[in-house]
């Protein structure tokens, strides 16, 4: 494998205690590597990464445009989680800095901590388990039942969503869902025909969604009238989806029979921080601190990967799994006897940047053996193996294109 320098000069800093797995993978990779077991912000955070040329994070350390025009050498960012709302996508994109995540690593935490919720709200286990603490003993079957037969509403139907479905169906469950695309149902699951559809007809409704500007908010105090009295609620997506003070409310009068809280709108960033929410001593309410995926299978399979997509784009160019830059999946360089130099370049997608790059490769006689193009919206990824006489040259016509965002070449 190529890098555009020694690969020890190559300088990785993770942040939030990521996974070893994934710090093993990077340091055998032959990189520079600076561990910070929790998050960092502000001055400290761009101290820390000012100078890296890959970071990873998880999900409480903030890349801001501010951030990020700070890190002048940075060439890619890895969110060692589901999720990049953490970063800011169009700053990124506009330095020419691919991100990358691990969307499906933890997706069989996440269902499996839906289901064991389901069922303990069924059988009212917290309350249950608090009144044992204290000394009572309250052997009862009121309020408790079984989830076999009963019908779960699931509003997102992707991964998680669905491996929810395949669990719940298993449980003897009827499965209704919607999401805004089309999905192929699973099993004996149904397409619910709108989101009212679904919490009308459910016993219990789970979210499993990402957060974007049509699902802030998206269940308030209209939305909850809607499901059926003595109903339940699951929230393991994110915490700007439900109106908190509405479903405390909806709870404490009984027309919501309890809910499992797993993500909130403001969540402490370090350990031993105070954690404040209207949902506090709620009955038959379980909170926990946003902890769905955040098993040791699914840390180690989320750093495995990640990590393996930030090396193989610093070594080879390959952008397969970035969420902001055209995805062009590459092969490893020819080696040897027909030994190529690969130049990468990430430009504005407008007409007539292909014939600048090759009215430049013609000038300097440069041969071309293979060339990768995608386009995504307003960017352009262009990745073109060549001799390597002339090759600086070439990369150095190709930076003062006016269109260049960044190029980079391997060797």
């Amino acid at each position: 494998m190529k890098t555009s320098f020694p690969k020890g000069q190559i300088e990785v800093v993770l942040l939030e205690g990521t996974h070893p797995a994934g710090t093993e993978l990077v340091s055998q990779a032959g990189f520079d590597v600076s561990v910070h077991h929790g998050a960092l912000e502000g001055g400290a955070l761009i101290k820390a990464i000012g100078r890296a040329h890959v970071v990873g994070i998880r999900s409480k350390t903030q890349l801001s445009a501010e951030v990020l025009k700070h890190c002048e050498r940075l060439l890619a960012v890895g969110c060692f989680c589901a999720g990049t709302n953490q970063v800011d996508l169009d700053a990124a994109t506009l330095g020419g800095v691919p991100v990358f995540n691990s969307p499906f690593s933890n997706t069989r935490s996440v269902a499996e901590l839906t289901m064991s919720e389901i069922i303990a709200l069924h059988r009212r286990m917290t309350a249950r388990s608090a009144a044992l603490h204290g000394g009572k003993w309250d052997k009862s079957a009121a309020g408790s039942h079984e989830v076999r037969g009963r019908t779960l509403g699931i509003i997102g139907y992707g991964h998680i969503g669905s491996q929810v479905s395949v669990l719940a169906e298993a449980m003897g469950m009827k499965v209704i869902f919607f999401d805004t695309q089309s999905k192929l149902p699973l099993g004996n699951a149904r397409v619910g025909q709108s989101l009212e559809a679904v919490l009308s007809q459910s016993d219990v409704v789970t979210i499993h969604v990402p957060e974007n500007e049509s699902t802030k908010g998206m269940i308030g105090n209209a939305q909850l009238r809607m499901m059926k009295a003595g109903s339940y609620l699951i929230n393991n997506a994110r915490g700007s989806v439900i109106h908190l003070e509405a479903l405390r409310k909806a709870v404490d009068d009984g027309h919501i029979a309890g809910a499992a809280v797993d993500v909130f709108p403001y969540e402490p960033s370090a350990k031993g921080e105070a954690f404040v929410s209207v949902m506090q001593g709620a009955e038959n309410v379980i909170l926990t601190p946003h902890v769905g995926g955040s098993t040791v299978e699914a840390q180690e399979a989320i750093s495995v990967d990640a990590a393996g997509k930030l090396v193989r784009f610093v070594n080879t160019g390959a952008t397969t799994g970035a969420v902001n830059v055209p995805n062009v999946d590459l092969p490893e360089q020819v080696d040897g006897a027909g030994r190529t130099h690969r130049i990468l370049n990430f430009h504005r997608n407008v007409p007539g940047v292909l014939g600048k790059i090759h009215e430049a490769a013609a000038e300097l006689k440069v041969n071309i053996s293979g060339q990768y193009l995608r386009t995504r919206g307003d960017m352009g990824y262009v990745v073109l193996d060549t001799d390597p006489a002339q090759a600086e040259a070439f990369k150095r016509r190709m930076e003062g294109i006016e269109e260049s965002i960044r190029t980079r070449m391997l060797w």
